[in-house]
């Protein structure tokens, strides 16, 4: 009986990897063209997609900082928006078109384009740097924090200035897609996750696999969202509800160590790695565990006891201070990691004689693959002539919008995007990296350098702004493109996909953020919405102005240490045997406790503990389920956001305050 059940086992998993690897053959006879791939209900459900998925990205910029992969995420929310939306229309007796894996895969590339500008776009770093908020904590009579170097934040200049930026990086790389997907065969490990999931759903089992999924999807929104609601009632008033549970009791609670029942942060955990949650602890424990108050206690030595601790010259310089020195090294090492590897590939390849003969011993379903890819090019004449026309526009817009930024400098910034967008997808191909932050920073020190004391801050930002953006479009694009390669759906129609969602983005996510700018205190050091890397952009650009002289006392010498602790730890990673290599912490996670606080770390390690013990008692429906209940999570408390900012606008206050106190 065994050996029958085990068997059947057998056979079944076959079945199974055959469904999810469907013979092109019949594929390609039933492909639509790639117009008709591009559909009215695959907008509209990426819109929706798009704005849920915003405001998710956009809470976790302005909280944390730390914001997960969601490709996969938004193809599942794509399948079951879908898939709900004609079972709906088939109980009404309407006959719907079929459901296609072409479809999903835009879907997910328009929705992930469209909240990828929430990122991209610099609203959690660069372009929070410039609010009035972020400059008087930066402080006023600080050197290079130039008298009214600000800009508030407004709809019509956000939008104005994402959509002179965005669409460039589009064009940049589409002439070296051939090159990058189909010659040099570059991994995307998230495009390719993707498009297995995606290539799964739509298969006789895969529709079995996709209906539990579906249903686990639907339970844990709903319990996410209603747990939302009901917290509401109970936190009205600083530091009341849930969220200021002191599970550990009320003095680790004072030092922000407490578990704040946030399903976004369990769920985010989920999707996490154990090590970047482990870090997230490890930097917690070190910063608000240990240094935070030892370096309180040193009050009126190391810094003036008059100053408030949010002044740049108190505590709050060292936490801003200490947290860069973290995120520049191991920055820095990556950059040069990551540079090196493509410089090594690229090489290897140039000097490969066999390549041709590789790509001749392809297998039928490669070549088919590479046939719909190379089936509908675009043309080069379009990519250049677009690109080209966009970076002129750019290069009018940008600098009347901004003075401080020189219009050479934006030219320059042009010319050298395409080559810093080949090297930064080079490297997402290869490590499922996106560096574009670190490009991002490279062009915000040597623009706060070249611009002077009196427009550095702000050219350094914009500029910061122009580049990351770019950078991470390319790589984001390629991403997508690969798959899209593994789903059989036209490159045209990814790259329009891709428009239409940039486009959508660049409307939503400035709505986005005025929509918690409005309803909740953002920048505010003791809220919950700190948004830390707004005031870490901003000093890195005061920084790059002044010099050292911006630190507070013996803050300098602490930096000197984080950053070699950054550079020896990924060194250690590398370097050392497997083993000992795989516990090494990651520098940038361990950086973002150090102004946010212990809680969400708790909350993401908790969110590893459920994965942990889940694959303990059953690995395959673990592995199965996770990112379906780690999505449900995220989307659930996520989309509570929306009514809570309209309650918050509407001055609506929660009834209860429920806060704990010392017997």
């Amino acid at each position: 009986m065994n050996m029958e059940e085990s068997k059947e086992k057998k056979e079944i998993e076959t079945e199974e990897l055959e469904d999810r690897l469907e013979q092109p053959e019949e594929e390609l006879k039933r492909l639509p063209q790639w117009r008709k791939q591009i559909t009215i209900r695959g907008i509209i459900a990426s819109l929706v997609i798009g704005i849920i998925y915003s405001v998710i990205v956009m809470k976790l910029n302005l909280t944390t900082g730390i914001v997960p992969n969601l490709n996969v995420s938004a193809a599942l929310l794509a399948f079951v928006f879908i898939r709900t939306w004609t079972k709906l229309l088939h109980k009404a007796g309407i006959v719907s078109a079929p459901f296609t894996r072409q479809e999903n895969t835009l879907i997910q590339t328009c929705a992930v384009a469209c909240y990828s500008i929430v990122l991209g776009g610099g609203f959690g770093s660069s372009l929070l740097g410039l609010n009035k908020k972020t400059y008087e904590q930066a402080g006023v009579d600080t050197e290079g924090n130039t008298p009214g170097s600000y800009k508030e934040p407004g709809f019509g200049w956000m939008t104005g200035y994402l959509f002179a930026i965005t669409f460039v990086g589009l064009l940049a790389l589409v002439p070296l897609r051939k090159i990058m997907i189909i010659d040099y065969n570059l991994t995307y490990p998230s495009g390719t996750a993707t498009a297995v999931l995606i290539n799964g759903f739509h298969t006789p089992r895969g529709d079995k696999m996709a209906k539990k999924q579906v249903q686990g999807f639907m339970k844990f929104f709903s319990f996410s969202f209603l747990w939302g609601f009901f917290q509401w009632f109970y936190s009205g008033g600083e530091q009341c509800g849930f969220s200021q549970f002191p599970t550990f009791g009320l003095k680790a609670w004072r030092h922000t160590f407490y578990f704040d029942f946030g399903m976004t942060y369990v769920g985010a955990g989920m999707i996490c790695s154990h090590l970047v949650n482990l870090s997230l602890l490890l930097g917690a424990v070190l910063s608000w565990g240990l240094m935070w108050p030892l370096i309180r206690q040193l009050k009126g030595e190391w810094f003036p006891a008059t100053l408030p601790e949010s002044s740049m010259k108190s505590l709050n310089g060292y936490k801003v201070f200490v947290a860069i020195a973290l995120i520049l090294g191991d920055g820095l090492y990556n950059f040069l990691k990551v540079l090196y590897f493509t410089t090594r590939n690229i090489g290897a390849r140039l000097n490969n004689s066999n390549t041709v003969t590789e790509h001749q011993n392809l297998g039928l379903e490669n070549l088919q693959r590479n046939e719909v890819f190379m089936r509908e090019r675009i043309p080069m004449w379009v990519a250049f002539t677009g690109y080209g026309l966009l970076s002129i526009i750019s290069i009018i817009v940008i600098p009347h919008m901004f003075p401080e930024l020189k219009w050479y400098y934006v030219i320059i910034a042009y010319i050298l995007a395409p080559s810093l967008g080949f090297c930064n997808a080079y490297g997402t191909g290869l490590t499922d990296m996106n560096m574009a932050y670190n490009y991002g920073k490279v062009a915000l020190f040597v623009l706060a350098a070249l611009a002077g004391k009196d427009s550095g801050v702000v050219a350094a930002l914009i500029g910061c702004g122009v580049i990351k953006s770019i950078v991470s479009i390319c790589s984001d694009l390629m991403q997508d493109l690969k798959c899209g390669y593994l789903t059989l759906t036209s490159p045209r129609s990814m790259l329009l996909s891709q428009a239409i969602g940039t486009a959508m983005g660049c409307v939503v996510a400035p709505l986005t953020f005025l929509l918690f700018y409005k309803a909740f205190d953002v920048g505010n050091p003791n809220g919950k919405f700190k948004a830390p890397f707004g005031i870490i952009y901003r000093n890195m650009a005061i920084l790059g102005v002044q010099g050292f002289s911006a630190l507070p006392r013996h803050c300098l010498q602490l930096c000197y240490g984080f950053f070699s602790f950054a550079v020896v730890v990924n060194i250690l990673r590398d370097l050392s045997p497997p083993k000992i290599g795989k516990w090494a912490p990651l520098p940038m996670a361990m950086a973002a406790p150090f102004l946010v606080g212990a809680y969400f770390a708790i909350d993401m390690c908790m969110g590893s503990l459920i994965v942990f013990v889940w694959h303990k008692l059953n690995s395959k429906k673990a592995a199965l389920m996770v990112p379906v209940v780690a999505s449900g999570l995220i989307c659930g408390d996520g989309l509570w956001i929306l009514p809570s900012s309209f309650l918050a606008l509407a001055k609506i206050n929660p009834p209860i305050c429920m806060r704990f106190l010392a017997s």
